[in-house]
């Protein structure tokens, strides 16, 4: 799997925010985020593919969309409050949003990981790093507006996501975790194309 963020095709980035931007509540989210002054964010993983997904299987873009990540990344205070104020302060800025927004310091996560997942994973060195980490090529990816266009950052491409290919990125998940997550957009969007864990 390529893993270079530098060679998005023009074209294909087109056709993804062309999509994207369609689905009205991950627009707000994206068109807000930047007013909020979050350091390193993006909106990225589920939202993003489950979006596209929508459009290929001719439904409604919010369809099966149970929340919209916004991740950012601050090391300077790894502190649970100063997340938990961030978060506060983004969810009243975004209340308006019709899909729940889920908020998350990317800085912290390897300190709660282990709880949740039942292993332990390094600190992310930064936003980058976070993204190539998600579950799966089509989910590794994050776009957030710049100035008057968006920031597209895909490390394995776009190519799955737009061929409704899943494939498992195996840098942190398990396949107990991958296989999970086939089950329930399978059960959502039956059209994708599910590349077996061991083949992945």
């Amino acid at each position: 799997m390529k893993a270079s963020h530098h060679d998005i095709d023009p074209l294909k980035k087109d056709e993804l925010l062309e999509t994207v931007l369609r689905n009205t509540a991950v627009r707000d989210v994206l068109d807000n985020a930047g007013e909020l002054n979050l350091p390193d964010w993006f909106v990225g993983a589920g939202c993003i593919a489950q979006t596209v997904w929508n459009k290929y299987h001719g439904c409604n873009l919010t369809d099966n969309i149970t929340d919209i990540d916004l991740v950012y990344f601050d090391n300077t205070d790894l502190s649970f409050e100063a997340e938990d104020k961030i978060i506060s302060t983004t969810k009243a800025a975004l209340s308006h949003v019709p899909i729940p927004v889920d908020i998350k310091n990317q800085a912290r996560v390897h300190l709660w990981y282990g709880r949740h997942f039942g292993y332990d994973i390094k600190p992310y060195a930064s936003i980058y790093d976070a993204l190539k980490s998600w579950p799966t090529t089509a989910t590794s990816i994050g776009i957030r507006k710049e100035g008057n266009g968006y920031k597209v950052f895909a490390p394995f491409g776009l190519d799955d996501l737009l061929n409704l290919i899943v494939r498992a990125n195996k840098v942190q998940i398990t396949e107990e975790i991958y296989n999970s997550k086939v089950d329930r957009w399978t059960s959502c969007w039956p059209e994708l194309k599910v590349i077996p864990w061991d083949k992945s």
